[in-house]
């Protein structure tokens, strides 16, 4: 019977030890979240040429410093995986993301994704604006047409423009996407060939440089004044599920003030015409939602078919 009672009296102190813990737990995530900038860093890799693109983001500083009352310095980066790594190393205050660039950031540094891009919807058979916004994009696999790629596997054999591995359009999706259709990227005798830029991507298949190429649907749009034939000549033979879009996510330890402040400059900065014209030069963001972690199950799903694909 002690024992029994020594039980008893265990299990109705278990959970107040647990709860504890959990309290605990949650204080020190409070006192972690202490970071408040004196100035601000963001970051960003340009979908489009870097050095246009970086003299796009110029007044974007203003209209930030405007609204947070510091200093702002927008600036390019060469990838994905430095600015996740900047954001560890709390260089980077804040980041436009990629999603999966996002859940790597947030399992290694516990990042936070505030904001979800919204864009003109262009997920329509020929890439074309809508009027809608949308906080989601595609995928494609992008060939020539007269190159007789038709099908996934006619892309054994075949060189093909991807983006950086951490891309969820430019890697991700379109290479899951071959795996579940039975052909493994890495295998196939099938050659990649890394290039800075969607548009990039899009003229090397079209200059016949490449044989395909991993894009955002639309990015064909990006090159029409320099290919104005782009959409007779370059055609998709693959279009994937919805991808959540790109996020303004910052660093793990910025405090819930700055936090808020910070949510509600970029929502403003797009709101009104002439500012929404910046934000939309650099980086085609037409408006924000609030994100929220759960978001993004998908690409956590996707990168473990990925993984496998590396195995």
């Amino acid at each position: 019977m002690k024992s029994l009672k020594k039980i008893f009296l265990f299990s109705l102190t278990l959970p107040f030890f647990f709860t504890l813990a959990a309290c605990n737990k949650n204080t020190a995530e409070k006192k972690n979240k202490t970071y408040a900038p004196q100035k601000l860093t963001v970051q960003f890799v340009p979908s489009q040429n870097a050095t246009t693109i970086e003299a796009k983001a110029k007044p974007l500083e203003k209209l930030l410093e405007n609204e947070l009352n510091i200093p702002v310095k927008v600036n390019v980066s060469t990838d994905y995986n430095t600015i996740v790594e900047a954001l560890g190393s709390k260089k980077v205050d804040v980041a436009f993301l990629p999603p999966d660039a996002y859940v790597l950031a947030h399992k290694h540094y516990e990042a936070k994704a505030l904001l979800l891009a919204q864009r003109y919807d262009v997920t329509g058979a020929d890439d074309h604006d809508s009027n809608k916004l949308v906080d989601f994009y595609r995928s494609q696999i992008l060939v020539r047409k007269d190159s007789g790629i038709a099908e996934l596997k006619d892309l054994k054999n075949k060189r093909i423009a991807v983006q950086d591995t951490t891309s969820t359009s430019g890697w991700i999706f379109p290479a899951v996407g071959m795996y579940k259709k039975g052909i493994d990227i890495n295998k196939e005798n099938i050659k990649t060939a890394q290039i800075k830029g969607h548009d990039q991507g899009v003229l090397s298949v079209y200059n016949k440089d490449t044989d395909a190429a991993f894009v955002w649907q639309g990015a064909r749009n990006l090159v029409k004044n320099d290919a104005p034939d782009i959409m007779d000549q370059v055609i998709p033979i693959y279009t994937s599920a919805k991808i959540p879009n790109d996020t303004i996510t910052v660093r793990g330890d910025l405090n819930d003030k700055w936090q808020k402040k910070i949510s509600q400059a970029f929502k403003k900065v797009a709101q009104t015409k002439k500012r929404h014209a910046i934000v939309a030069d650099v980086y085609g963001h037409e408006g924000y939602t609030t994100a929220k972690d759960s978001d993004f199950d998908v690409i956590r799903e996707y990168n473990k078919t990925a993984r496998k694909i590396d195995e």
